[in-house]
């Protein structure tokens, strides 16, 4: 996209920056945070280390998830329930990582262990407009993959969702999102 935006080509579709800020967990959770939008309790910085992963862990509270910044499609993703797992854990999320994305980077969260996955849907113009689209229920899961989406998410708190909605559409403007976008969550206990 860098290369486009350098030849004066229009790229249909979101900018360089939020492409990278979007695709990085650790990025789009920073920024999420700073737009009120819930994020999972975990460390919203980079574990640089099997120890501090550890550390970080105890802070958080077992069960945790080790994951990849870059990562997606299910790869570079561990559950850990203890100290062992999560070293273990740490050493291989990061080198899949590597070898997956290119960028070795780890992040750690709150494992949530049977969430509904719910994904809100946004589209932004080059005039700073941005809606929601609609949500989705994506809980219907394997290997941390979606199998199934079911539009519209049902049985959740209205006024919980239509906050989230009004969260996903202040961060698509602090991005100065362009094109579709998706926002996922997990929503558990009446709680996103």
């Amino acid at each position: 996209v860098h290369a486009l935006d350098q030849a004066g080509i229009r790229f249909v579709g979101p900018h360089a920056r939020a492409i990278k800020t979007m695709g990085d967990k650790i990025a789009s959770k920073q920024l999420a945070a700073s737009v009120g939008v819930s994020v999972i309790p975990g460390y919203d910085g980079v574990v640089n280390t099997a120890e501090e992963a550890i550390q970080r862990a105890h802070e958080i509270g077992y069960p945790v998830m080790l994951k990849a910044s870059a990562g997606g499609g299910g790869k570079g993703l561990r559950i850990a329930e203890d100290d062992r797992e999560c070293r273990e854990g740490f050493r291989r999320t990061r080198s899949e990582a590597a070898t997956s994305f290119g960028d070795d980077r780890i992040l750690i969260e709150k494992c949530i262990r049977e969430p509904r996955h719910i994904e809100i849907q946004v589209i932004g113009d080059t005039h700073g407009n941005c809606v929601y689209l609609g949500e989705r229920e994506c809980s219907i899961q394997r290997r941390h993959q979606k199998v199934l989406e079911e539009a519209r998410a049902i049985d959740i708190d209205v006024d919980r969702l239509e906050a989230l909605r009004a969260a996903c559409v202040d961060a698509c403007g602090v991005l100065d999102y362009r094109g579709a976008g998706t926002f996922e969550f997990f929503y558990e206990g009446g709680q996103f």
